[in-house]
């Protein structure tokens, strides 16, 4: 079975930018935020992935990553 990971966590790492940084910059609140870096949802809108990728400088493809899982 596979999944769809979000590497939100990494990519907040290596942009140096916080949970409440992030949140103010893209406009959702820390806890729906908190839910995608932890990988708790199953579903972003596109709006989202779009000023998350505009705040943090990435393609879609550095956010969202398909895994397989043995």
């Amino acid at each position: 079975m596979a999944k769809i990971h979000i590497e939100l966590e990494r990519l907040m790492a290596d942009k140096n930018i916080s949970l409440n940084e992030l949140s103010e910059r893209v406009g959702i609140t820390n806890v729906n935020l908190s839910k995608l870096k932890n990988n708790r949802v199953s579903a972003i809108r596109f709006s989202t992935l779009l000023k998350l990728c505009e705040v943090l400088g990435c393609e879609p493809g550095d956010i969202i990553r398909y895994v397989e899982e043995y």
